[in-house]
């Protein structure tokens, strides 16, 4: 398929362990290829999408390839499901693998490997894939909650930006605690709030725990009648984004509705930045995922309304 072009940036994906990963391998592998290290930047899908794309080559990850990405020099690495064609950007795409295993498997295609690398991929991309039956499921999910809980940045930094020591870093061990007396307790107490939004989402309220985990095993219990769950989220202390979880691929046309996206059972949208509370950052949920009982006509209208009186 030709060189890789050097790129002027390398962007990828802010608040979990795929984006960081990735992005940490890409930068590795620029600097093996082109002797130098790439500064490396990372975006929240909500502020990815109002950036303005000023480079003339860039590499990016775990971000879902749009037809404004599809620019000569351009290189993007993803996994989430794309409607847009490529036809001037190197689009490496699988959505059966993690973004941080496809960054991987170009780092193999020009040497750049290690059976650490191999065992920290087969984490992330077990975590981030939620592959609940592999064995290894529990510890990628500490490696998963290790960036969650301290930051995308902080965790780099204290890594010095080499993902090799991202591997049974000490933090673990918190992460290990965390999960076997954090996540019993707090799937609990969420199994008793759960506020119903539409006949087939519920909202989630958290407290302790990996809400990613304790969504999906309430999907799992029999008398749950919910097919989608979310959480509600602040983010950057002014707006509200919201996480769905699913188990037959309902939580990404959920998602969709909101404006949102991701992947079939695990996908997330930020709410207009006019609901400022979380009273009406509930209503309006309730609103935008009403039951589609009225004409298709009507239904628009009521969805676009929203968006029309909200701040974007």
């Amino acid at each position: 398929m030709g060189p890789l072009p050097k790129p002027e940036i390398i962007i990828t994906h802010d608040g979990d362990l795929d984006g960081l990963l990735s992005g940490m391998l890409l930068q590795k592998l620029s600097a093996t290829l082109y002797g130098e290290e790439v500064r490396l930047l990372a975006y929240q899908t909500h502020a990815w999408h109002s950036r303005c794309l000023r480079e003339s080559a860039a590499w990016v990850s775990d971000l879902t390839f749009e037809e404004r990405m599809d620019r000569i020099n351009w290189v993007v690495v993803d996994h989430h499901i794309t409607t847009a064609k490529p036809t001037k950007a190197r689009l490496v795409h699988d959505q059966g693998k993690s973004a941080c295993l496809l960054a991987y498997e170009l780092c193999r295609e020009h040497g750049l490997e290690s059976e650490t690398l191999d065992r920290l991929v087969h984490l992330a991309n077990v975590g981030d894939l939620f592959l609940q039956d592999d064995p290894d499921f529990e510890l990628a999910n500490d490696h998963g909650t290790l960036v969650k809980t301290y930051g995308f940045w902080n965790i780099y930094s204290l890594v010095n930006g080499d993902p090799e020591k991202l591997l049974e870093h000490p933090l673990l061990q918190v992460m290990r605690v965390k999960r076997e007396v954090e996540d019993p307790m707090g799937l609990n107490w969420s199994r008793q709030n759960i506020q119903q939004i539409s006949p087939t989402v519920g909202l989630v309220k958290t407290v302790v725990g990996n809400s990613n985990v304790i969504l999906h095993r309430l999907l799992g219990e029999p008398n749950m009648s919910h097919r989608v769950l979310l959480t509600l989220n602040r983010i950057g202390g002014n707006q509200f984004m919201v996480s769905l979880r699913s188990s037959d691929g309902e939580a990404l046309p959920v998602a969709k509705q909101l404006q949102g996206g991701g992947h079939p059972n695990a996908a997330g949208a930020a709410l207009p930045k006019s609901v400022q509370r979380a009273a009406d950052a509930v209503e309006y949920l309730k609103k935008a995922l009403s039951p589609i009982d009225q004409p298709a006509d009507l239904a628009k209208n009521n969805i676009e309304s929203l968006f029309d009186n909200a701040e974007v």
